[in-house]
């Protein structure tokens, strides 16, 4: 599931399988669950045993593992163990947790780590994410292998690809961008951006329904890593209201902005 996976130590193994298990691409986040589930004892053992672990890391291990008396016993008896997971574990029997005398309490929303979503066999549906899910994904990305990055870049949500069309790797930034579910207005962003990746303004060039885009066409023009016979075809097809705009430009080509002036002098001549 993970090809970094020999890299990362028990904990931090837990911890990118559970953010991928929250993951809105089902193949990700089934094969996320699926390795959680399947994770040797022993591994599971020292990831519990991480006095930093996430309550709801943990609540996730216990869901998946609960019919594993000795791995619940471990959890509920974790410093960062949950009410909302004693309960949990309570109501299966597991020796040492509190016997529930009231309703489980709702998690607090500054405790989750990426997800109010519970990590359950059943697999249910991820809710909507919140700001704090996107600063998950940030930290996860940062311990992720390259193959990994790639991944999810072919499949993943908007968040994933605004974390990952910025990353240093070429590869990881340029799968992005022929990611099917990408938007035009992330790729309209893109092309108003400084992106250090040259192939991906390519791409987006060489795509017939993004330039059909009067924006796009435009945010390439001005977008100095443009290849310049590109930018000048895209140039000719601008309003007389932008080519007056470039032809005064600074932070353009010399090149394209004297050709914007005599494209505007053309149009004027034509009326």
């Amino acid at each position: 599931m993970v090809g970094g996976e020999a890299d990362l130590s028990p904990p931090d193994l837990v911890t990118v399988l559970f953010f991928l298990a929250h993951d809105q691409d089902g193949a990700v986040r089934d094969g996320a669950r699926m390795r959680l589930a399947e994770l040797p004892e022993g591994m599971l053992r020292e990831a519990v045993s991480t006095p930093s672990l996430h309550p709801r890391i943990l609540d996730g291990l216990a869901r998946l593992h609960y019919r594993n008396g000795e791995m619940a016993v471990l959890i509920v008896s974790h410093i960062n163990c949950s009410e909302e997971t004693r309960i949990f574990l309570a109501e299966h029997g597991i020796e040492g947790a509190p016997r529930p005398h009231h309703a489980a309490t709702q998690p607090h929303r500054n405790e989750e780590p990426g997800t109010d979503e519970e990590l359950t066999e059943e697999g249910e549906e991820p809710v909507d994410e919140e700001s704090e899910a996107f600063r998950g994904k940030y930290q996860l990305a940062q311990v992720m292998g390259v193959s990994d990055k790639i991944k999810i870049a072919q499949t993943g949500d908007k968040e994933w690809r605004m974390i990952l069309i910025r990353d240093s790797n070429k590869l990881v930034s340029g799968t992005v961008i022929k990611n099917p579910r990408i938007t035009e207005q992330e790729v309209l962003v893109i092309a108003k951006s400084s992106i250090q990746n040259d192939e991906i303004l390519r791409v987006i060039c060489a795509n017939k329904e993004w330039i059909k885009n009067y924006q796009i066409r435009k945010a390439l023009v001005e977008n100095n890593k443009t290849p310049l016979p590109t930018a000048l075809r895209f140039l000719a097809t601008l309003g007389e209201k932008d080519l007056a705009h470039l032809a005064k430009s600074k932070s353009i080509s010399s090149v394209l902005s004297t050709q914007a002036r005599k494209l505007l002098l053309s149009k004027k001549k034509d009326r």
